[in-house]
Formats: structure tokens, C-alpha cells, sequence
């Protein structure tokens, strides 16, 4: 089972992200776009893990504690550089608690064996990846422009930045990813709910 931990979206950002996408996908037609329905911000990657395996990631997560997550998407990027890009993503500005609930996640599964992540948490909703290009060291150079999203970067350029709303999570979730004819397709193997942040009065945003 190919498995991975990540926050899912409200409806109504979601169906922002897709009217977005569909004014701006023909501007970079033969990317790899993420389905509206797929979309959700990943705290941890897991890979291939047997169901045995899968049953001690969900108790162990059940004794992940921390407060909801205040996100805000906004904005745009490109992976790893605009110059030669590999996939485009919408931006997420966030507090401390997001940050500190990927932490907490990556710490229980360390304790299963499972590498703890080696770069800093970034989080990000990502919209398309670049299709058709070899990642072999002899097929491609890393700081080689890819003409894939030019067309797209200049369309965004004359635009406003984009802005998809607000959120709370106070659930996050232990998916499964399987590939099918249409992409890959995630499914919701187990919740695990995150506790009421208390009122101040007060808002990141």
C-alpha cells in the first residue's frame, strides 16, 4: 500500500483552486495537472507499506497531539526554481501550528523506523508537474530552463496574485494512493482529529 499523511481541503477552497485552473491549464497544456478532487497538503510521504504496517501508522498517530491549523492559500510557485521549473503549486501562509503538527507526525513515525524528513517543512498545494522530461543526470540538467510552463509563467505574470481563501483543519488524515487510467487516486484510510484551538481573539491572517 503506497501511503501518505496530509490535511485535506474545504469544498469551497477547492472549487476556487479549480476555476483557477481551468482559466489558466491551456496556458500549459501538456503538464501533468492534479485532478481538483486530489488536492490536499501532504505533512508526510510514507511510500510502500503492508497493512500490517499500515495498522501500527494508525495507532500510532492517533497519539499525535496538537491544536487545529489556521491556513491561508495564496499565491503561486514553481518547484525547484522559476527558471526551471518541474511543477507549479499554490502557496499556503500558516502559524506555527502547522509546522509543529508535520514535526509531531514525522517524530511518531520516526519511532516505526520510518526516516525522519532531512529539508525544512514547506508546505504547499500542488496544481501541475511537468510531463515528457527524462530525470536522468544524462537527459536533463538541473538548472536547464523547461519550456513546459513558460506560457503559463507569462499569463501569471499580467495577473493579480491569486487568493483561495482561508481554512481550519482540525482533522488530518492517513491516505492511500493507488494509480489508475486517470492518475493516481487517493483514499481515506483512518482520521485523526486535532484539538479546538482556544479563542484569543485574534487571527494569522
Amino acid at each position: 500500500m503506497r501511503i501518505f499523511i496530509a490535511l485535506d481541503i474545504t469544498d469551497e477552497i477547492r472549487e476556487r483552486v479549480a476555476r483557477f485552473v481551468d482559466g489558466v491549464r491551456g496556458f500549459s497544456p501538456e503538464a501533468r495537472w492534479v485532478r481538483p478532487e486530489s488536492l490536499h497538503v501532504t505533512l508526510k510521504f510514507i511510500g510502500e507499506k503492508s497493512p500490517e504496517t499500515v495498522e501500527h501508522l494508525k495507532l500510532a498517530l492517533q497519539t499525535v497531539k496538537a491544536v487545529g491549523v489556521d491556513i491561508r492559500f495564496r499565491g503561486y510557485g514553481f518547484f525547484p526554481t522559476a527558471k526551471a521549473p518541474r511543477a507549479f503549486w499554490v502557496g499556503i501562509e500558516a502559524g506555527t501550528e502547522l509546522a509543529s503538527l508535520a514535526a509531531a507526525v514525522d517524530e511518531k513515525m520516526s519511532g516505526l523506523g520510518i526516516a525522519k524528513e532531512e529539508h525544512a517543512f514547506s508546505p504547499h498545494l500542488t496544481l501541475a508537474r511537468s510531463a515528457g522530461r527524462s530525470r536522468s543526470p544524462r537527459g536533463r540538467k538541473s538548472n536547464a530552463p523547461d519550456r513546459g510552463f513558460t506560457k503559463l509563467q507569462e499569463k501569471l505574470a499580467a495577473l493579480p496574485t491569486p487568493d483561495f481563501g482561508s481554512m481550519t483543519a482540525y482533522e488530518f488524515f492517513l491516505f492511500q494512493s493507488q494509480l489508475s487510467p486517470k492518475g493516481s487516486e487517493y483514499t481515506k484510510l483512518a482520521g485523526f482529529v486535532l484539538r479546538k484551538r482556544p479563542f484569543s481573539g485574534q487571527t494569522i491572517f
